[in-house]
């Protein structure tokens, strides 16, 4: 009812007894890489066709022009100048839409153009997001399951599924960076160091806009189990006590992303520029508006799979309490109840977030022999899905000079 004997017999190779942080990181920095080469490689190759499946012959040009790389790099190169933008970009969008592109990754792409430009910067960006990610996801797993051997198997299922993930970090795409933000801050905060939990939530919240919702999860954590010392004692300087004083470096969150609307303020003008952006954030009452294919971005009565997407969801969120683990049931909990509001065909990018703590939900499912052998199976049309969809998520480009 455990692993595969051959998975401890590598791990054993691998992972030797009292292996260094350093061998640790490499590890998963090659389980979070290898994938990511398998994805790029029929696009680096120019194969024409892949399993019978016709294939563009346009290089890794194909890869970096998925929604949405190409506008953080215009992002990235110009900061959100208008000038810049509207002078040397030809997409049809109006400026305020950039708002909507948060700049922690564009800065980060900034940076790595520096080396490799800014089309290599858009996916090694994307790529070193993605070990970030995994690494910490492999702390997560190892905290919970105390062996390294489970700790791998989990980070492996993690590299892979669902299929989406691999897809957004295989593109240019803000997730890696957003939801290894997530990790790190849900990790530290279960370890009681709030400091690192803050620093961590402020650079989700400036990655991605529903960081914010770290916040009100780590405070449901930290207060909901002391208000006893309300009820039963009426005493408020009992309860003040009783909270960690480094608690309050939570409010780095919300920090985060008051820096970013400050420079929107000096950028474009407005404190609230991102909710002047247009049609970016795909909220609606009541929910399970998704399943209206009026929608605009939804156009679809294909919708049966979000079902199971809810489902998965919500299985793993009540697995978490059964567990006890409150703090991750909190946000799994607060994310998928947003989630319900959100009408976008692609709902399961916007669910990314909650993924990692499904998983080491079931940790004890997935750790079963039975799991390989189901992975073994999946992994083939997970790498195919994955190149369909970037076969036909490409921005149309007809001048990439400016992206240069």
């Amino acid at each position: 009812a455990s692993l595969l004997p051959s998975l401890a017999y590598v791990r054993s190779i691998v992972i030797p007894s009292g292996m260094g942080r350093i061998k640790t990181f490499l590890l998963v920095a090659a389980i979070a890489i290898i994938p990511t080469i398998a994805v790029w490689a029929p696009f680096y190759l120019r194969t024409e066709k892949l399993w019978s499946i016709p294939l563009p012959v346009n290089g890794m040009q194909t890869v970096v022009a998925n929604y949405d790389g190409p506008l953080y790099i215009v992002v990235a190169k110009t900061l959100y100048n208008k000038e810049a933008i509207v002078k040397n970009f030809s997409f049809d969008l109006p400026y305020e839409y950039y708002a909507a592109h948060f700049p922690l990754y564009p800065l980060t792409i900034r940076v790595i153009s520096m080396v490799s430009g800014y089309v290599w910067g858009t996916l090694i960006a994307t790529l070193l997001a993605a070990i970030f990610a995994h690494y910490y996801f492999y702390r997560f797993a190892l905290d919970m399951t105390k062996k390294e051997h489970l700790a791998v198997w989990l980070t492996m299922i993690f590299a892979v599924m669902p299929a989406r993930w691999l897809i957004v970090r295989s593109v240019g795409s803000p997730e890696p960076l957003f939801v290894g933000a997530i990790i790190a801050c849900l990790f530290h905060a279960r370890k009681k160091q709030y400091l690192l939990a803050g620093l961590f939530g402020a650079i989700a919240a400036m990655t991605k806009s529903p960081g914010i919702l770290l916040l009100p999860a780590l405070l449901i954590s930290i207060l909901l189990p002391r208000f006893k010392e309300i009820v039963t004692t009426h005493n408020m300087g009992k309860f003040i006590k009783s909270l960690h004083i480094s608690s309050i470096a939570v409010f780095l969150i919300p920090m985060g992303l008051l820096a970013v609307f400050a420079l929107y303020q000096v950028q474009f003008g407005t404190f609230f520029a991102y909710f002047n952006s247009g049609d970016n954030i795909h909220l609606f009452f009541p929910p399970f508006q998704i399943f209206n294919f009026s929608q605009p971005w939804v156009g679809t009565h294909w919708l049966e799979e979000i079902i199971f997407i809810y489902l998965i969801i919500a299985l793993g969120l009540s697995r978490l309490i059964a567990q006890k683990e409150w703090l991750l049931a909190w946000f799994v909990g607060i994310f998928f109840g947003v989630i319900l509001f959100v009408s976008h065909r692609d709902v399961l990018r916007y669910a990314l977030p909650t993924i990692p703590f499904v998983i080491l939900a079931f940790r004890d499912q997935l750790v079963k022999r039975e799991f390989v052998f189901v992975m073994l199976l999946l992994i083939i049309p997970i790498y195919l899905f994955s190149i369909v969809f970037i076969v036909n998520n490409v921005m149309p480009i007809g001048d990439w000079t400016p992206l240069l």
